[in-house]
């Protein structure tokens, strides 16, 4: 499914993942919203991902995803937030424009407990998602 830029906002959109090692890193995993096509189609909005290195995006992040979806067979609900963080006096921005987050918060709920998660937006390839636990 491709990603689409929702008319009359200001978001990224294909040209800043071209021939770099920033993938369109879901926010809310299309994987968790696959109940019918209008839902997942959703979650391919430019709105929806975030310039995320290719290492963070296709390792840890994924993985620490699964975690969620098997959170979700055991609690009822589920409640994830995701921060992501840019410099103060931003220095990272793309040819085209756009600018490049530092870092993701990922906190989630489900029951009384609470796990926060932060991932330097950098290649942590091969790392566990659980040596990212802040909280």
């Amino acid at each position: 499914m491709d990603f689409y830029k929702p008319q009359g906002l200001l978001t990224s959109d294909n040209a800043d993942y071209v021939n770099n090692v920033w993938d369109k890193g879901h926010m809310a995993p299309a994987a968790d919203f696959n109940c019918d096509i209008p839902t997942l189609k959703q979650t391919f909005n430019y709105v929806n991902c975030a310039l995320q290195h290719e290492g963070l995006n296709r390792g840890p992040w994924k993985e620490l995803e699964r975690f969620e979806r098997d959170l979700a067979k055991v609690y009822p609900l589920v409640k994830v937030t995701i921060t992501c963080h840019f410099e103060d006096k931003p220095q990272n921005w793309l040819k085209t424009g756009a600018l490049v987050p530092v870092g993701f918060t990922k906190t989630i709920w489900c029951g009384s407990k609470k796990f926060t998660f932060y991932f330097p937006n950098v290649n942590v390839a091969g790392r566990d998602w659980a040596t990212f636990l802040i909280d």
